[in-house]
């Protein structure tokens, strides 16, 4: 388990580095849906807990992320 979490961190810090030409609401969403399914897959207790906590924040934390990106773009 621990391999996995660092193949999904090491690939989502990829994306966002690889993409020097993303707006903020697309970096919100990316971030924030890393995030949530960093902390969803926390909350989950067995495995398939695990994974449906992972899939709901990661929805979660995308609009979060997605919203704020965009108030972030206004300013």
């Amino acid at each position: 388990m621990k391999i996995l979490k660092l193949i999904l961190c090491c690939s989502f810090l990829l994306a966002i580095v690889s993409c020097e030409d993303m707006r903020g609401r697309d970096v919100g969403t990316i971030a924030g849906a890393g995030t949530g399914a960093a902390v969803g897959s926390m909350i989950g207790g067995d495995a398939a807990g695990r994974a449906v906590g992972a899939a709901g924040g990661a929805v979660v934390g995308g609009i979060v992320g997605h919203q704020v990106g965009k108030k972030m773009e206004k300013k």
